[in-house]
């Protein structure tokens, strides 16, 4: 069949019909994953008779919900966020419904570089006689699935920095005092995110001084597992974090210095421990976030302290920076900062960013941060 008829140009509409799948596809954030969040739009003669997203992972695709919401598609335009599935995973191809359905025509925002799609769903569409349009509203549908796309093409997670600090960059006074910074609103947005992510990243300076639980409260539609990273010593026993461990996920991350006499007692206590091959800090941070994406984790979280946030800086593993201005001043030469380590000794060394957004949440700022100026 001629490619011509195959390939077809966007109509002005279709941007109208994409964005709203696109926010569609956004009531899947923290429920699919490791998929990506997909919207579908199936539309006749203008008007939208049918929709659906992608809901949860495992269960049925954005195309298929949309075609269970409108009685005869048949002859319809749709409108799907993501390059259609062509192969049997945990569903059926979605290819294969849309063709059976009888739609006339499918508008595509972007392709998926997922090796067993990559081009495959648009090729079976076109050779069933499926018109297609591809490209629409692209940069939108890539900045959805931003870290999906990152673990597809890199196999490692989406690497979020979070702390909070003062109007004067602190994150504790000069006696280690630090809560709380911000309000309970930015509290609870920080939850929010704790809920929608694969992991919470913290340090032992961390564990052994706040004791914390580091779950989402409440919990979030995912359940993070908690990742200590231990370079010489191991959470207590008796901590918040191994007493919970037969109940919610614990990994630590042990450099090659500690022995199987600290790790072992914490494994038979529910703990999961992965042994990096190196007592570098930052390429240990290297290793272990090759190993969560290798455990098919799309977004994580570091949290802290300063210690492991300069290793990750150090090591160039952080994609974006979320970070939380409280409404206060402590003042002092020895408060400390988020960013521990050695630095950059250079100017033309620090890490350059850009500001994504910013909120005020209550009386504090938010402000998130990406790599690449």
């Amino acid at each position: 069949m001629n490619d011509a008829v195959l390939h077809c140009e966007s109509e002005p509409s279709d941007a109208e019909f994409m964005r709203l799948a696109l926010q569609l596809a956004e009531q899947g954030r923290g429920y699919v994953e490791p998929n990506p969040m997909v919207g579908c739009v199936i539309v006749r003669g203008g008007k939208v008779i049918g929709q659906g997203f992608h809901e949860r992972f495992g269960e049925a695709h954005a195309e298929v919900n949309a075609l269970r919401s409108c009685g005869d598609p048949s002859g319809a335009t749709v409108y799907v966020t993501l390059e259609p599935c062509c192969h049997f995973g945990k569903t059926p191809p979605c290819t294969h419904a849309l063709i059976e359905a009888g739609v006339r025509r499918v508008v595509v925002a972007m392709g998926d570089p997922f090796d067993q799609v990559n081009g495959g769903g648009l090729t079976d569409l076109q050779q069933a006689g499926i018109e297609t349009v591809s490209g629409v509203m692209d940069a939108e549908a890539r900045e959805l699935n931003i870290a999906y796309l990152k673990r597809i093409q890199t196999g490692r997670p989406w690497c979020v920095a979070k702390w909070a600090m003062t109007v004067d960059g602190r994150i504790a006074t000069t006696i280690g005092q630090s809560q709380w910074i911000t309000g309970d609103e930015s509290r609870c947005d920080v939850h929010q995110l704790r809920g929608r992510s694969d992991a919470i990243l913290v340090g032992m300076g961390t564990v052994l001084a706040d004791d914390p639980l580091l779950t989402a409260r409440p919990a979030g539609p995912r359940t993070a597992t908690r990742v200590v990273f231990c370079s010489r010593r191991v959470p207590d026993a008796s901590s918040k974090l191994i007493q919970s461990a037969r109940d919610i996920p614990l990994l630590l991350i042990a450099s090659e210095s500690l022995g199987d006499e600290s790790l072992n007692p914490l494994e038979q206590l529910g703990a999961t421990v992965f042994r990096c091959g190196t007592a570098d800090p930052v390429e240990g941070v290297r290793e272990a976030v090759a190993h969560l994406g290798s455990l098919g984790m799309t977004n994580v979280i570091v949290e802290g302290g300063g210690e492991l946030l300069g290793s990750f800086v150090q090591s160039g593993q952080i994609d974006e920076y979320h970070v939380y201005m409280g409404a206060k001043v402590f003042g002092g030469r020895t408060a400390p900062g988020p960013i521990g380590g050695p630095g950059f000794e250079q100017l033309t060394d620090a890490v350059a960013l850009r500001l994504i957004r910013t909120a005020q949440i209550g009386e504090d700022v938010k402000l998130v941060y990406r790599g690449g100026c």
